[in-house]
């Protein structure tokens, strides 16, 4: 069989971001903004955008992407699922691969505390499989705080879709798959029935099961909508060695949260 015998995917543990959107996600204002997106007709005027200024300057995120480090409550996270992925009799991978992100390496580190084994194999420090670039959207820490301030890249948004819209120096969904894709055509060139691990992110598990399931826009979209990865959930995919060049890796456990 050409592709790995085992490939799991591990999203990193909660990051100070998500801490932020949680807390900003329970403010009223914030919620009074959110409505504004519910509307047929968006209307950014004076009063939304002073409203969007004050929420830029209280939940901006004063950390790159890639500098973003993990919680208190990420390491708890992170110490659990390692532990308990441990002691279920999960076999070690042959090699891993982590996003080159703060919040990923972070993550492997704990996991390696509590599954010393998990030292043993090469580390390779992958940027395919990093996060979305957000490009100037980052500054915000929002996408809709983004918009209401810079309308023309909200009314964009709106005309190509969620999943085309690609951000201001940054990417769009099709560009994390393209280059997904690429690295799934390296696990089958370089690591054939070899076990498999990768610390990585959200939107790159998304687009493994993507590109393995030959998903439409509309089916990603939905899976991100309704079953998003959970930080530090396991998504596990497993080959069949017996089915030759017919074999495929099948997904066997997609978004287990040990925790």
């Amino acid at each position: 069989m050409k592709w790995p015998s085992e490939l799991l995917l591990i999203r990193h543990a909660e990051s100070a971001y998500n801490l932020l959107k949680r807390k900003k996600d329970a403010d009223p204002e914030y919620k009074r903004l959110r409505k504004v997106f519910e509307k047929d007709t968006f209307d950014p005027n004076p009063e939304i955008r002073s409203l969007a200024s004050t929420l830029h300057k209280r939940y901006g995120l004063k950390y790159s992407d890639r500098d973003t480090p993990i919680t208190a409550e990420g390491r708890k996270q992170a110490r659990i699922t390692g532990r308990r992925l441990r002691e279920s009799g999960q076999k070690c991978p042959d090699v891993i691969f982590v996003s080159p992100y703060l919040r990923t390496e972070q993550t492997l580190k704990i996991l390696q505390e509590q599954w010393p084994d998990l030292k043993k194999p090469r580390v390779y420090r992958e940027e395919r499989i990093r996060e979305q670039d957000h490009g100037l959207a980052l500054l915000y820490s929002d996408w809709r705080i983004f918009q209401v301030l810079h309308p023309e890249q909200g009314e964009l948004q709106r005309r190509l879709g969620e999943y085309d819209y690609r951000f201001l120096n940054g990417e769009n969904i099709p560009d994390v798959r393209q280059r997904n894709l690429s690295w799934l055509a390296t696990l089958t060139r370089e690591f054939s029935s070899k076990r498999v691990m990768a610390i990585t992110h959200h939107l790159t598990i998304l687009a493994t099961r993507a590109n393995f399931e030959r998903l439409s826009p509309e089916q990603f979209l939905h899976l991100d909508e309704h079953q998003k990865p959970v930080n530090c959930g396991v998504t596990h995919y497993i080959g069949d060695p017996t089915a030759g060049s017919n074999g495929r890796l099948e997904l066997k456990k997609y978004n287990r949260k040990y925790y």
